[in-house]
């Protein structure tokens, strides 16, 4: 799976490396809601290049179901945006064994691999579900890891008050929505929404209310961004946090592997 994710990395890349990006003025941010608007100038956006890709590292810990024991991961990520392309990369142990994981999302599908002991094949998830909840995750992305990318006009907005909005992102014949949450300086403090799927195995799917509340913003490369993110599924019953992330390296406009 490592090899696979180098080869749809480098592929990326090589659809980015022709382009020089343009300098992000003030003019770009004038059709976005005054929050949006805010959150950009406290990330340090406008007078830098805009974002053609970017790749970021993780490390934190995940789990199944309620009731399982965490495991810990580091991730590796690189996503593209024009068009959307995102490959991750994930290595997990749970009681010393190990499990690798790839999620791939380009051409407006996505799929999902998870092995145990780099052999057994557990989840083998694709399809119109994985297809639109992927799109969920990688306008999740853009808002979290590239808020420069949120300049996008192909984006509609809606203010729902001083601190809360509404975006509808669209790729190809696939468009979700989610609630953006801000605090009183501008920083983005939460994500969610409904178009996002569970599944544990890639055969069964649900779908409930998705969230990803951020914290600790950092500066890394002249970006100011979350460091710190958990995943949770809003069941009828409970919340269920199946994952928490921290940020520990950013690297904006790559041009090698």
């Amino acid at each position: 799976m490592k090899k696979v994710y180098k080869s749809e990395v480098t592929e990326g890349l090589k659809c980015t490396n022709g382009i020089k990006p343009e300098i992000i003025a003030e003019n770009d941010l004038a059709h976005l809601p005054s929050v949006v608007k805010k959150c950009l100038k406290l990330a340090g956006v406008v007078g830098k290049e805009k974002i053609v890709n970017v790749r970021f590292n993780c490390k934190g810990r995940i789990r199944s179901k309620p009731g399982d024991s965490w495991m810990n991961f580091k991730s590796e990520q690189y996503d593209f945006f024009d068009p959307p392309r995102r490959v991750f990369y994930i290595k997990a142990h749970k009681m010393g064994i190990p499990a690798t994981g790839i999620h791939l999302y380009k051409n407006v599908e996505a799929s999902m691999v998870v092995k145990i002991a780099g052999l057994f094949k557990v989840v083998d998830a694709k399809g119109p579900e994985m297809n639109q909840g992927e799109t969920v995750t990688v306008f999740n992305d853009m808002c979290l890891i590239a808020p420069a990318t949120l300049i996008d006009k192909r984006i509609e907005w809606e203010t729902i008050d001083p601190l809360s909005v509404r975006a509808n992102y669209k790729n190809g014949d696939i468009q979700i929505s989610a609630t953006l949450q801000f605090n009183e300086s501008g920083e983005l403090i939460n994500f969610i929404s409904n178009d996002r799927f569970e599944t544990a195995d890639g055969k069964t799917y649900m779908n409930y209310p998705w969230s990803t509340p951020f914290a600790e913003y950092k500066d890394f490369n002249g970006n100011r961004v979350g460091t710190k993110a958990s995943t949770i599924y809003h069941k009828p019953d409970s919340d269920f946090c199946y994952g928490e992330f921290e940020l520990t390296e950013v690297e904006y406009n790559c041009k090698e592997l």
